[in-house]
């Protein structure tokens, strides 16, 4: 246990001060909250409460950051994890039910977190509170970390009253997202593996080992039979023409995601993901499912529907799909109901269109806007599984081939050769 000196506020106004102890300062911090206490500062002190922290050899919570300058040293090479920022939303709403302010609870996670450039990011949130910006807009500042959605729910608890619900919704979301995220990576990794280590063992064949077995064939044999002759072709034209056949894949794959990035070409390739053979069912479900519960959380977080409808648009990550919501949003600002326009789209299974109806005449549009995201999701751990289920065997059916040509290959020169003898 770790002592605390804080310096804090009543619920009538009164100063009060003393000593704490607590397992780290944001336990600290959710001590004083659970007593009605606002603290306006809070250090780390010896064991027995006498002197400050400096004089016991342990340093200040409050300067526990790193100087800005020392700070971009430090940083390099670390980053920001999604599964961090779900954690400081969960963190958050919990400081924030127990009655502290936001900026002691924005400096209390600040301070206690282990990521150098998230705590730094978070400090900056807590000196702009305290300088008097309202939270969603410090939020704003850094849309790398917090997108449109975060954003725009933030405000929406801001304004409402409601934010420490709001954080906990947040936080709700973005678990479920990395859960399902996890669970397609997973399902994906062994047939990746499967392609990669066929193509690195076919590689390695037809460059380092066939090429030395076939000048030995070509000196006991005249004739090399039709298989061998390609396999040979095909190893002799790898061993010349590596370099450009390489530049030629750097060209297309560097050219491709450089038209990806541009906006028709991104519109294009977005279009035709959904029209995949069996992953474009995968990638449809899994788009749809984004959309039900991204919408399902700002309506159950109070936003209207059309800037709810015009947020998902921003954030659902498919431009194909975007363009439809626009379509959506501007027919329901026109007066229709949400399922109507979606009707028209085709694109949407007529299940849901039941679902979201039903939850706009009773009134429970979130509640089944979920429900909807529930089932969606679970079509696309379904179609994810069949489409595992027959791409692997299909990888391994390919490598299988590949070898087995050349062994093949190989084995065919051999016999002839002990026919030969006989």
């Amino acid at each position: 246990m770790t002592s605390f000196r804080y310096q804090a506020i009543e619920n009538g106004g009164t100063a009060v001060k003393g000593i704490i102890e607590a397992e780290n300062r944001r336990a600290a911090l959710l001590i004083l909250g659970e007593r009605g206490l606002f603290p306006s500062d809070l250090e780390a002190c010896s064991g027995n409460g006498n002197g400050n922290a400096k004089a016991n050899g342990n340093t200040p919570a409050t300067q526990s950051v790193p100087e800005k300058g020392k700070r971009s040293e430090i940083r390099f090479g670390t980053g920001v994890k999604r599964k961090e920022i779900t954690a400081f939303s969960r963190e958050m709403a919990a400081l924030l039910g127990a009655g502290i302010p936001i900026p002691q609870a924005l400096a209390g996670l600040g301070q206690e977190e282990e990521n150098l450039a998230l705590r730094e990011v978070v400090m900056q949130i807590s000196e702009s509170v305290r300088k008097g910006a309202s939270i969603s807009s410090a939020l704003d500042e850094h849309p790398k970390l917090f997108n449109k959605l975060y954003v725009s729910m933030v405000r929406v608890g801001e304004e409402a009253g409601a934010l420490p619900q709001v954080m906990n919704d947040l936080a709700d979301l973005l678990e479920h997202e990395d859960e399902v995220r996890s669970e397609v990576t997973a399902a994906v990794s062994y047939p990746l593996f499967v392609l990669v280590f066929g193509i690195i063992t076919v590689a390695i064949l037809l460059t380092v080992v066939l090429p030395r077995l076939f000048g030995m064939l070509r000196e006991m044999l005249n004739v090399l039979p039709l298989p061998t002759l390609i396999l040979l072709n095909v190893s002799s034209g790898l061993q010349k023409y590596w370099p450009w056949l390489l530049s030629g894949l750097a060209i297309v794959v560097f050219g491709g995601r450089w038209a990806i990035k541009t906006p028709q070409g991104a519109l294009f390739w977005d279009k035709y993901k959904l029209h995949i053979p069996l992953m474009g069912a995968v990638l449809k479900s899994s788009a749809l499912g984004r959309f039900a519960r991204t919408l399902g959380t700002l309506v159950k977080s109070g936003v209207s529907l059309l800037p709810a409808l015009k947020i998902v648009e921003n954030t659902i990550g498919n431009l194909a799909l975007s363009a439809l919501i626009a379509q959506v949003s501007e027919e329901t600002r026109g007066g229709d109901s949400l399922a109507t326009p979606l009707r028209k789209l085709g694109i949407f299974p007529s299940t849901m269109i039941q679902m979201i109806n039903v939850g706009e005449e009773t009134g429970k549009l979130a509640e089944m806007l979920l429900k909807v995201a529930d089932i969606e999701e679970r079509h696309m751990r379904a179609k994810t599984k069949t489409l595992i289920s027959l791409l692997a065997p299909a990888l391994i059916l390919v490598v299988g081939a590949l070898v087995g040509f050349m062994v093949i290959a190989l084995l065919l020169p051999i016999f002839k050769m002990s026919r030969a003898i006989h």
